[in-house]
């Protein structure tokens, strides 16, 4: 497939409209990219022109995109890249649409916090994913109870970001 892929970075420009379909669930939101170019005469970064894209996310992503992202929030987005054009109002006019692959929180402006989500459907050949009961991950390693012990990992984490 000759798909053209892109990694956009930006900021969540309209709040995530999440609806079920036929073909599963997807969020949709604008999202606005601004260039950034160091300015040698006056020594400083100035803003460029902002573009806006519409970011699709189907199925799983679309759900945890929804539920984790918030307007203003800085964004990497990984996707397909669709140009599309329409006629409004007699006019003709172009628009860009990312069919996104991976979304996740640009890291170099805040920090964020991993929650991974519980799966329960059944798997391919009949078996199950990993679900609340199961106490290992897709590969089989054990896995923090829910509903035990806290996870080191994210109490250390949380020890970093909370600490005076």
């Amino acid at each position: 497939m000759n798909d053209t892929t892109v990694t956009l970075v930006g900021n969540v420009a309209t709040a995530v409209e999440y609806r079920d379909t036929v073909a599963g669930g997807v969020a949709r939101f604008r999202f606005a990219v601004t260039a950034r170019r160091w300015d040698r005469e006056r020594a400083a970064w100035t803003d460029g022109a902002t573009s806006f894209y519409t970011v699709s996310a189907w199925r799983t992503l679309g759900a945890n995109l929804a539920a984790s992202v918030s307007v203003g929030e800085p964004l990497v987005v990984h996707g397909r890249l669709k140009v599309r054009e329409d006629e409004r109002d007699g006019q003709r006019k172009t628009f860009v649409d990312i069919d996104a692959l991976a979304v996740g929180h640009d890291l170099t402006r805040g920090t964020s916090a991993f929650r991974r989500t519980v799966r329960t459907e059944p798997g391919p050949g009949g078996g199950t994913l990993p679900g609340e009961g199961d106490l290992t991950d897709r590969r089989g390693v054990a896995r923090a109870d829910p509903k035990g012990e806290e996870d080191p990992w994210t109490t250390a984490a949380h020890q970093l970001v909370t600490a005076p």
